[in-house]
Formats: structure tokens, C-alpha cells, sequence
């Protein structure tokens, strides 16, 4: 992708998000909030929402896979990204105790939850029944 397009997705991205719309126009994972969390899940049929925190070293391990299953998945399942340390109200709710997790989330209901820094292709066997 070139230097242009990618200002042009970015920006895009950043009009929808001022419209209130969360649908992902990008091949890139959302920053979630506590606040935007469930306009996000119901507005995407399929969803990811990696719940990590900036000093957990197994969740900087797995933040590259997830950039790469956004481009590879982008359009048929969005991406976001929860800090549960700036977000504890979302992170209570599903009762995150170990980081990183990866909720599935298909029509805003969840349907999988994956704990650890597992492996890419793992992630993508658990996405498969959902898509």
C-alpha cells in the first residue's frame, strides 16, 4: 500500500469515527474505549478485541499477528485493541484476568474467547466456524 492510500484510509477512518459510525475502513486494528466498546462490536458483524496492556510482554508478542490477520481478514472481520489498564469498566465486564485475550464477538454477542499469545494460525481455526 502506498504512502497515499494509507493517509487516505487513516482519514477516512477518522471521518466515520467523528460520524459516531466504528465501521472499520482500514486494514488496521481500532483503539477501543470503554465508551465506544459496544457501538464498535454491534456496528461489525464479526469482530476481534485483543485486550492487552502496554507493560505485558506476551501481548507485544501477539500485536504483530494481529496487524497482519487485520489486512488479511480486512472486510470480513474488524479488529480492535482494548487497553484493559485504561479501560477497566470493559475489561471487569468480561472478566479478563489474564492477558492477552481475544474476545470473538459475531452480531455484538460474544462467541470465543482466546487467552495467551497463541499462535496465528491458531487464532484463525477459531475464527473459521464465525465467518
Amino acid at each position: 500500500m502506498d504512502e497515499l492510500q494509507r493517509i487516505r484510509l487513516k482519514k477516512m477512518r477518522d471521518l466515520m469515527d467523528k460520524a459516531g459510525s466504528f465501521k472499520n475502513v482500514s486494514d488496521s486494528p481500532t483503539n477501543l474505549t470503554d465508551a465506544m466498546f459496544d457501538d464498535f462490536v454491534r456496528g461489525n458483524r464479526l469482530v476481534v478485541v485483543d485486550c492487552w496492556a502496554e507493560w505485558c510482554g506476551p501481548c507485544r508478542m501477539i500485536a504483530p499477528v494481529i496487524e497482519q490477520l487485520a489486512k488479511e481478514f480486512a472486510g470480513k472481520v474488524f479488529f480492535g485493541k482494548l487497553n484493559v489498564d485504561q479501560n477497566p469498566a470493559t475489561a471487569a465486564r468480561f472478566r479478563i484476568m489474564s492477558i492477552p485475550t481475544l474476545l470473538i464477538m459475531k452480531n455484538g454477542t460474544l462467541v470465543d474467547t482466546i487467552v495467551g499469545a497463541v499462535p496465528r494460525d491458531y487464532i484463525v481455526q477459531r475464527l473459521q466456524p464465525h465467518l
